[in-house]
């Protein structure tokens, strides 16, 4: 198994071998980030509740890891680490939603903070209170 690290220098000199770093400016990356999310998403469009991917997993595998690389080249360019972002964004949630109210539960940390809402407010028998 890669380190972040490793993965992030292959993905860099894969960029660089093909000298494409003159076309990654944080703009146009973050607009290719945005259009292979979208097609991550085309994945389950009208899928209707099928949401179990063993079927199509190949281009799930796909799309998620062009999203991943495309994460990459992001940082890369404007000079972030990975794995620091990621546990800098992880020790933030964990402020905000803490296990004891966010446990089962799918409401935005708003309305854990304000108990406005019940545990897994989306959930078919749950109702937001008011």
């Amino acid at each position: 198994m890669k380190t972040i690290d490793e993965l992030q220098k292959e993905i860099t000199a894969f960029r660089d071998a093909r000298n494409w770093k003159q076309f990654h400016n944080p703009k146009d990356l973050a607009i290719s980030i945005s259009l292979e999310a979208a097609e991550l998403l085309e994945v389950f469009q009208w899928s209707g509740k099928d949401v179990l991917v063993e079927e199509k997993r190949d281009r799930l595998e796909e799309e998620l890891a062009d999203v991943l690389i495309y994460c990459g080249l992001m940082a890369d360019a404007v000079g972030m680490k990975i794995d620091e972002i990621i546990l800098k964004k992880l020790e933030k949630n964990k402020k905000k939603y803490p296990v004891e109210k966010a446990y089962g539960n799918s409401a935005k940390y708003t309305e854990l903070e304000d108990g406005t809402c019940e545990k897994d407010h989306f959930g078919p028998n749950e109702k937001v209170h008011e």
